[in-house]
């Protein structure tokens, strides 16, 4: 097959999840003998025109210079240039930006779009956003002939608002079991005594209901509050927490060892997103064997189910931090690693996907 993935920034991933997996994905399926293509921004820092047998179509993305708008132009060259690339299937990793131009893309490809997360429900956007970005999500499960859900949450809210059917896929981990303890030295820390939250700086992560609990259970351990906060939320709870000396706001941690063994060796790791699908973060913390507390919903119990301690309000959060002890609870944090060898492995996820080509491209050529 010939294959496109358009909707990123590019690979290799120095952004996100949705980069991550087209990192992954695109050289698996070259091992798998297929020609594939990943759209790169222009200005990505990898300049070369191959990745691992991967071929790069780097594309003009003005967003340096025009912020969000910029996303859309780069989107449209994106499409635009598929047109006369004769691909048989166009993969779309979120729809933002790209299904506004849907019209435009090429008729003989397959399209398959990965519908991420609820956009439309983050808080971080004004109104006027917020309806757009539900208008693009409609269009996006309307004109695209599959649909990929990453979360049984999302699956079941396509399938309620669009009566659209979808192939529920979960993102991956890798398993994690060689944690490196001098890492802890970096941070002034000690092994199980210290928590950790890790998150983007936006109001629907519940940072701020996380920190209120650490505060109001009194208990002075060290939690690492990691993620960007150049930010103005950021700058709200740097201005709100700032004074407590055990509440530490590292900035982004961007080397994945590094991440990997501070959650290892850590006591209680909260996971606050309330929305989205199934969340990169969350599975890296199963996969780095983390005792998890997370805010408690849909889209986190279908995923950790019965393995994890869930929050609420700061009052549950001052509970937990207050009664719980990674040491008491190693099956649980067991049973999350064994879910990330069976059931998000990275090996696995990118079958599921090549498996789902394999069918769309079956039942289009046979008509149905």
């Amino acid at each position: 097959m010939k294959i496109a993935i358009i909707g990123t920034r590019g690979i290799p991933n120095y952004y996100g999840g949705f980069e991550q997996f087209a990192e992954f994905f695109s050289v698996y399926l070259v091992e798998k003998g297929h020609e594939v293509y990943v759209y790169n921004s222009h200005n990505h820092a990898y300049q070369e025109k191959t990745f691992h047998g991967v071929r790069i179509i780097h594309q003009n993305d003005p967003e340096h210079k025009l912020g969000t708008f910029g996303q859309f132009i780069y989107d449209f060259n994106c499409i635009r240039d598929s047109r006369k690339r004769n691909f048989d299937i166009i993969l779309q990793l979120g729809y933002t930006s790209n299904s506004i131009w849907f019209f435009l893309l090429p008729k003989k490809p397959i399209s398959i779009t990965n519908m991420d997360g609820l956009e439309w429900k983050r808080s971080k956007y004004s109104a006027p956003v917020r309806q757009f970005l539900k208008f693009a999500e409609r269009l996006a499960a309307i004109s695209s002939d599959y649909l990929v859900a990453d979360s049984l949450g999302i699956q079941k809210s396509l399938k309620k608002r669009y009566g659209k059917d979808s192939t529920y896929i979960a993102y991956g981990a890798h398993p994690f079991d060689n944690p490196d303890i001098s890492v802890l030295d970096k941070y002034e820390l000690q092994p199980e005594n210290y928590n950790m939250i890790m998150a983007r700086f936006e109001p629907e992560n519940n940072l701020d209901m996380v920190l209120e609990g650490v505060v109001k259970s009194g208990d002075e351990t060290p939690i690492l509050v990691i993620g960007k906060h150049e930010t103005k939320y950021g700058a709200y709870l740097k201005g709100k927490f700032g004074q407590y000396k055990h509440i530490r706001f590292t900035g982004g941690i961007y080397n994945l060892a590094e991440l990997d063994s501070l959650r290892y060796y850590s006591t209680l790791y909260f996971h606050g997103h309330s929305v989205g699908g199934t969340n990169p973060s969350l599975l890296e913390a199963m996969s780095s064997q983390a005792l998890i507390c997370a805010h408690n919903n849909d889209f986190n119990r279908g995923i950790l189910g019965d393995n994890a301690y869930y929050f609420s309000n700061p009052a549950e959060v001052a509970t937990l931090l207050l009664t719980t002890k990674k040491s008491d609870n190693l099956q649980l944090v067991k049973n999350n690693f064994e879910a990330i060898k069976r059931d998000f492995n990275w090996e696995k996820i990118n079958g599921e996907y090549l498996q789902l080509f394999e069918d769309c491209m079956a039942r289009h050529q046979s008509g149905k």
